[in-house]
């Protein structure tokens, strides 16, 4: 006992730091964690639990053990214990640090040292932290709970609530940042736990990888990292592979050959919070600072992506006796529509090809400036001529096949605004290029309709998608004095802030193919939040965009996920800097390039340099897997899901990349990014 309590007064010294998070070792040997005023615990049937059986679907037959002697070296402390089974001995040992960033390091070590193999065994990580209800935020997949897509699509997406027998585990490589936080709002309390992340030797499965999650139990929500096991919504062993539906994934133990060692680590961080809503903005940011996702020179070169983008674009050009634009889908589809917003994005040229105009008629593609001038005048004249609906909306997109305008959505219909009010702006600022009075009609009817609809007393917007409404109202509350455009644009951008900031109800509702808390809705408010400050200069708006900004921030990745055989790893992808979709939608896309210039001029309004170098990284990334003629796909499997292809195999399912479904906001998105980047002065 003697040399346990110079062992604790030992670590004392070496790691109780003031506002971090250290290690409690007491007498006995129980393990604990502390920042002075919360506590995380190990379980009280010993630190280290493993399975040595598989039932129902889950691991079973656990024992546990404590440590039996503990030891410093540096800064370093180290506990050792034996676990005997009747196969034999595992040695066991944790090796702990408190970093710089004040958060614990931890090292844990599993040794087989029987005569013969160890089979269905599970490995974990647990720590413990008292209480129910607490929200959980893991990024890309659960957001505070995931509480607005679980009210719309329960089965859609993972659920959690806080209350006992309620589970959340997932792969390591489905993680964008590999962490998982657990927020306590009426104690302003919040822990995170990060692990790195890493594939099993002696799995079962070829490509089977450790897991990280929560589980809820009476009186004490658990953080746990497993060898393989994976599971939510009540059920164990299946996997988020399809949009609306989980896939069997089973038997995910390991079999433990002698002298097999295997190696875990994690970090532990324990921190108050400001106020509700905010704790997961600690871990990300020290996320940010871990993996340091700022090397944007090994993708492609800015010129190149502009170069190869444009390309694209000209090829989509369609030419009608009464109608001309940009096509949203692949010439040699049957499917001529020409669609504003969203998916098809044909507004969009009308702003960055007037940015971009020294750069593509300086070189020998396909534009020169009076085609260039030509196609930016012509398609948003017609554009401006669209059907108007009886719901204050208007219609966006035109069939060439029938002639006739239909569909519309707020999402769509906010994004033409903005890019409509871009235009107008740019154009303005070199007059004599573009005749802007069919711009300038449509955009005023489209701002008075809008602020019609939500100045009245009636307005209850369902979802933050209407949050893409706030920008383009403050840029022409500007463009044309309308005091009338900025009152819409403020209350909207209050409305959404008093119902996103504490995370009641997460961002969500910004896509249209999924029912729940999305990157896109958040990046609605972050782009609203932000316009806001820059045209009327409220610092609270900044304030706002700081917290939205952070929500988008949570769905990038910050590490290259290693790869199966598969199409992803024929090209060598990296995925650092790409976005996950939503909770509903577990691939990456490319749509973090349309939000970059505005994360560079955060980092600029902040004084941070991490997102100014992040911003560049996420813009030059997104061009890997573009072919020769410009083009790529959409959806980049990461993790175990799929939206298209053969989806019948849940093991083949990662590695893969879905081509089919190029439509033009994969190549509309780099040059508005790309104009903005330009129009702010930054250099890619």
């Amino acid at each position: 006992m003697k040399k346990a309590l110079v062992s604790v007064a030992l670590l004392a010294a070496a790691l109780s730091l003031p506002a971090q998070t250290r290690l409690l070792c007491g007498e006995d040997f129980s393990v604990a964690f502390t920042d002075g005023i919360d506590t995380l615990r190990t379980p009280a049937e010993g630190l280290w639990s493993i399975a040595t059986g598989w039932k129902n679907d889950w691991p079973d037959a656990w024992v546990h053990a404590r440590p039996e002697s503990v030891e410093t070296s540096g800064n370093w402390t180290i506990l050792r214990g034996t676990l005997t089974l009747p196969q034999g001995k595992m040695l066991l040992s944790d090796a702990y640090t408190t970093e710089a960033d004040g958060r614990v390091h931890c090292v844990r070590r599993y040794e087989w040292k029987g005569p013969e193999t160890l089979r269905q065994a599970t490995l974990s990580v647990r720590l413990q932290k008292p209480g129910n209800g607490l929200s959980l935020f893991a990024p890309g997949i659960v957001y505070y709970g995931n509480g607005n897509g679980a009210a719309v699509n329960p089965a859609a997406v993972p659920v959690w609530t806080g209350a006992a027998g309620e589970f959340a585990i997932f792969e390591d490589h489905r993680y964008p940042m590999p962490f998982v936080m657990l927020e306590d709002a009426d104690a302003l309390r919040a822990l995170a736990v990060y692990t790195l992340p890493s594939p099993v030797r002696g799995a079962v499965l070829s490509d089977q990888w450790w897991s990280l999650g929560a589980e809820a139990h009476d009186g004490v929500t658990e953080i746990v990292l497993y060898s393989g096991p994976i599971g939510y919504n009540g059920a164990h062993s299946v996997a988020k592979a399809r949009q609306k539906k989980t896939m069997r994934y089973a038997d995910t133990w390991i079999d433990l050959e002698p002298k097999r060692i295997i190696e875990k680590e994690f970090y532990i961080d324990l921190y108050g919070i400001s106020r509700k809503g905010t704790g997961f903005q600690r871990p990300l940011y020290a996320s940010l600072d871990q993996y340091k996702p700022y090397d944007a020179e090994r993708f492609p070169r800015f010129e190149e992506i502009v170069e190869g983008k444009a390309r694209l674009a000209a090829s989509r050009w369609l030419e009608y006796e009464t109608a001309c634009g940009f096509d949203m889908y692949d010439p040699r589809t049957p499917r001529k529509h020409i669609v504003m917003g969203w998916c098809g994005q044909a507004d969009s040229p009308g702003y960055s090809l007037q940015v971009l105009e020294p750069l593509l008629t300086a070189g020998a593609g396909p534009w020169t400036a009076g085609l260039l001038r030509e196609r930016v005048q012509r398609s948003l004249d017609f554009l401006s001529g669209c059907a108007w609906r009886d719901d204050a909306l208007f219609c966006v997109r035109y069939k060439c096949d029938t002639g006739a305008w239909d569909e519309g959505d707020p999402v769509s219909c906010g994004q033409a605004m903005y890019n409509f009010a871009k235009a107008i702006e740019f154009a303005r600022k070199h007059p004599g290029n573009y005749e802007t009075a069919k711009w300038d009609a449509f955009l005023r009817e489209a701002c008075d309709r809008t602020s019609d609809r939500i100045l009245s007393c009636r307005w209850d917007p369902r979802s933050t998608a209407e949050a893409f409404y706030i920008a383009p109202l403050a840029i022409a509350s500007k463009l044309y004095g309308k005091s009338r455009y900025r009152k819409a644009a403020e209350k909207a951008a209050t409305l959404f802030a008093d119902r996103h900031l504490e995370m009641d109800g997460g961002y969500w509702g910004g896509t249209l193919d999924a029912s729940c808390e999305d990157k896109e809705g958040a990046w609605a408010a972050f782009q609203g939040f932000l316009e806001c400050y820059e045209r009327f200069g409220n610092k609270q708006y900044l304030a706002w965009a700081k917290h939205a900004m952070d929500v988008c921030l949570s769905y990038v990745v910050v590490w290259d996920i290693p790869l199966p055989a598969g199409r992803l790893a024929d090209r060598g992808f990296k995925s650092t800097g790409w976005t996950v979709v939503s909770p509903q939608n577990q691939h990456l896309d490319v749509y973090g390039v349309l939000f970059a210039p505005e994360v560079c001029r955060m980092g600029r309004l902040l004084g941070d340099e991490r997102l100014v170098k992040l911003s560049k990284v996420m813009f030059r990334t997104c061009y890997q897997l573009t072919d020769a003629w410009g083009s790529q796909g959409e959806q980049i499997q990461h993790t175990n899901f799929a939206q298209h292809g053969d989806m019948s195999n849940v093991y083949k399912l990662r590695g893969g990349y879905s081509e089919s479904w190029t439509v033009f906001w994969v190549t509309a998105h780099f040059l508005n990014a790309a104009a903005r980047f330009i129009e702010a002065g930054e250099a890619l």
